[in-house]
């Protein structure tokens, strides 16, 4: 054969060598040495796992890389070299036709007796003589007896029940009746507005309400965890409202100067602590292949915002100071827009650094502190910033999510700050203003809200951290409890605007501080752990909108457009996390458990038995698996398994294999934590899917690995109508091939519901702590590889 027609060859096998799990070669010469038809780069190219039979190993054989006579893996190939093949041949035969007939005749009895049946169509054929009497050829089937059906009817299945059409007439009127009372109440606000100033302001909520929805709605799930740390960050800028309180010389020397000094000070922490941790988290999110960032250019657009507000501070130029607000407002809006993808939320986070820069310094130049001041200024900020950036470094990523309760504590504290010493600050000035309303009424609001965003993060913050019992407590009438704090909250406003006095005003304060602190005490502590993604959220958007209520208080836009992008921030995934369990976010605030799909009748009993496999079976199934995905849960996070788990992907990878993870949106403690987690070992973003994205890849999928996670992969959400979790959705991972769930027992989740999948065939129950079984399973498969080379 010519050298063209050889090439030609080679390249057609090299190209199907690659699609190919099993070669098979059979090329002799008489006489002569096996023609070499596969060569080593082509034997590279399979795909682990492949097989070759080299027939033609006897005379040296049609693969370069075959050895006459063993069998061997080279580069996870299999090769079969034995030379013996043909003497092998009736062996294998006899073996195969004695394992047909022992099995053909144990279907028919046992060892002592046979049951002959001439019912059964492979006996009635097979059979030549019963009882002396010939029966070849085979008699016909037997007849059934007069009126005796032989095909069974089979039963009428259930009819579903048609959904009612929906009535469009009353779901459009119910739409005409929202909108009219929106627009009718906001055309009422214009109608009792003290002042333009009011007006102005509310024009300014409703417009940043609405930036700030739209571009919540655009962040990436995976940077949920980020979004919850810079929105922290950009909530210091309740310091902004200590600022324009402070006073007296070198120390404070009234009680709304104390107080405005303790809202500055604990605001900074939020916003150092905060920025700092948002771009450690950023930063795992880097992939080795990214292109290079130099993000300290960011800085020349923060100094020229500095140095042009200063200039034209210094020249009198008055209107330079909202102008100033304006830029601020619109980097902290750019904050939460960087976020929509990993390549711009560096960017993101520099803007918003950028936004409270510039915040903090028009709020300087506007009030133009004298010496003293500025030092008392410049001395919270030091502390602040210090204290805020030590614990930022220092925390464990795992730690995040009480770092975020924690610092969610500061921004209520900060407002019940400031709230309290405007009341006291701005008291002389009631009896004239005619916006003195709007004033009293943002102060009881905001310190309202404050009060339950203190404690209530504080709660949160001692069940993350195991200082409190996770479980929900659940006390007898907390609902009336709650009730009654609610009542006593309004009460308490209503005597606050009838009698004009301080002394009442001030006690009313009080008493809304106690009884919100008490109300954040009971309604947090009666929500579980599994529930703390929801409870972070919803206190992000109580920060938010306490924020708020300082901005109409101090008549400051910037405080009012990030309170309300906080606000829509902390309620869009509020719902976002609520939808992913199905359940209403009443129904987790006041704790309790079901979804609206839940039926009244009794949940479906398990039955059956789970099987069990040690760390030598896993790894077997891993090395035989093309396609892996892996479901992590809260139960990887308490292990901090993402590193072996991170590792063993990464030499999966590199023998061909696909690996995914999969991620449910209310998986871990937080939003996107787990993305964060995965991050921080290495795992590229890619490789990290949402549920939706992922979910519909399951029956492709040879194997599924679920570690930590219950409830959100638990089939009786979609399986079982009368389950309390009926209706959620969930990770689909029984329809894959082969399921391994690791954990520690087969203990229920959160939800108390047995788990279907640990009892079906294609499950394997890996029990232990996670962290020791992925060590073991990373050891393990290491040792397999170095063996095959």
């Amino acid at each position: 054969m010519s050298k063209e027609f050889i090439e030609a060859e080679h390249a057609l096998f090299a190209k199907q060598a690659r699609d190919v799990d099993i070669i098979i070669t059979t090329a002799l010469i008489p006489g002569k040495k096996a023609p070499l038809l596969l060569l080593k780069e082509h034997v590279e190219a399979m795909r682990p796992g492949s097989v070759i039979v080299d027939l033609a190993a006897e005379t040296g054989g049609n693969v370069e890389t075959t050895r006459p006579g063993e069998v061997y893996i080279y580069k996870d190939v299999i090769h079969v070299g034995l030379t013996d093949l043909s003497s092998r041949l009736p062996t294998q035969s006899s073996t195969l036709y004695a394992n047909n007939i022992s099995k053909f005749l144990l279907s028919i009895g046992t060892k002592d007796h046979f049951h002959i049946s001439l019912e059964d169509e492979v006996v009635r054929g097979s059979i030549i003589v019963q009882n002396g009497q010939l029966l070849w050829p085979p008699p016909p089937p037997p007849t059934p007896a007069p009126g005796a059906t032989t095909v069974a009817t089979p039963k009428p299945s259930a009819e579903k029940p048609v959904p009612a059409e929906p009535n469009y007439f009353a779901n459009t009127l119910k739409d005409a009746a929202l909108y009219t009372g929106g627009l009718g109440g906001l055309l009422g606000l214009g109608m009792v507005s003290p002042n333009p100033a009011f007006t102005t302001m509310m024009t300014t909520f409703g417009l940043a309400g609405i930036v700030g929805y739209h571009t919540v709605w655009g962040v990436t799930p995976a940077l949920h965890s980020p979004l919850m740390s810079v929105t922290n960050a950009i909530s210091g800028i309740t310091a902004v409202g200590g600022m324009l309180l402070m006073g007296g010389t070198a120390l404070p020397e009234t009680a709304p100067q104390m107080l405005g000094t303790a809202a500055a000070f604990v605001s900074f922490i939020n916003v150092f602590g905060g920025f700092v941790v948002t771009q450690r988290m950023l930063d795992m999110f880097k992939r080795p292949t990214d292109p290079p960032e130099y993000n300290i250019l960011y800085a020349i657009p923060g100094a020229a915002f500095l140095g042009l507000y200063g200039l034209g501070a210094a020249n009198g130029y008055n209107e330079i100071h909202q102008m100033a607000y304006l830029v601020s407002s619109l980097c902290c809006i750019g904050a939460l827009a960087g976020l929509s993808a990993q390549t711009t939320s560096r960017l993101g986070n520099n803007l918003g650094m950028i936004g409270v820069s510039g915040g903090i310094a028009a709020t300087l130049g506007h009030i133009a502190p004298s010496i003293d001041v500025m030092t008392q200024m410049a001395a919270c900020m030091a502390a602040g910033g210090l204290i805020g950036t030590t614990i930022a470094k220092k925390i464990d990523i795992t730690d995040l999510p009480q770092l975020v309760a924690g610092f969610h504590s500061l921004v209520g504290l900060a407002a019940v700050l400031t709230c309290i010493a405007t009341y006291i600050h701005d008291f002389p000035t009631f009896a004239t203003d005619p916006s003195a309303n709007v004033v009293k009424t943002a102060t009881f609001l905001g310190t309202y809200i404050g009060g339950v965003t203190l404690s209530g993060s504080l709660v949160a913050y001692g069940k993350l951290q195991g200082l409190l019992d996770s479980a929900p407590l659940l006390l007898p009438g907390r609902h009336a409890i709650n009730l009654g704090l609610g009542a006593a909250n309004i009460g308490a406003m209503a005597v606050y605007f009838m009698d004009p006095s301080m002394s009442v005003g001030l006690s009313m304060l009080g008493a809304t501080t106690a009884l919100s602190t008490i109300m954040g005490v009971t309604l947090t502590a009666a929500i579980g752990g599994a529930d703390m993604p929801v409870v972070i959220t919803v206190l992000n958007s109580y920060s938010g909108w306490a924020l708020c209520a300082e901005g109409f208080m101090l008549n400051n836009n910037l405080m009012t457009v990030v309170g309300a992008l906080i606000g829509s921030s902390g309620a869009i995934l509020s719902y976002i996390m609520c939808k992913a369990m199905n359940r209403s976010l009443i129904n987790v605030i006041m704790g309790g458990f079901g979804t609206p799909s839940t039926s009244t009748g009794k949940p479906k009993e398990i039955t059956g038995t789970h099987s069990e496999v040690n760390v030598d079976g896993a790894v077997e199934h891993i090395m035989n698996a093309k396609s892996i995905i892996i479901t992590p849960g809260y139960g990887l996070c308490v292990a901090k398994a993402q590193y072996p788990i991170a590792e063993m992907v990464t030499t999966l990878k590199k023998k061909g294999k696909k690996v995914r993870f999969g991620i449910h949106p209310v998986a871990g403690r937080m939003p996107g934590q787990l993305n964060v987690l995965l991050a921080e070992a290495g795992v590229p973003y890619d490789d990290v899917l949402e549920m939706d994205e992922i979910n519909d890849d399951f029956p492709e999928t040879d194997l599924v690995l679920v570690i930590g996670a219950n409830d959100t992969v638990n089939s009786a959400a979609e399986d079982d109508p009368n389950s309390i979790i009926a209706g959620m959705p969930v990770l689909r991972v029984w329809k894959a091939n082969q399921v391994i769930v690791m954990k520690r027992s087969l203990g229920v989740g959160y939800a108390a519901v047995d788990n279907p999948i640990f009892y079906n065939p294609n499950t394997a129950m890996l029990l232990g702590d996670a962290k020791k079984t992925c060590d073991a399973l990373l050891s393990k498969l290491k040792e397999e590889y170095t063996k095959v080379g």
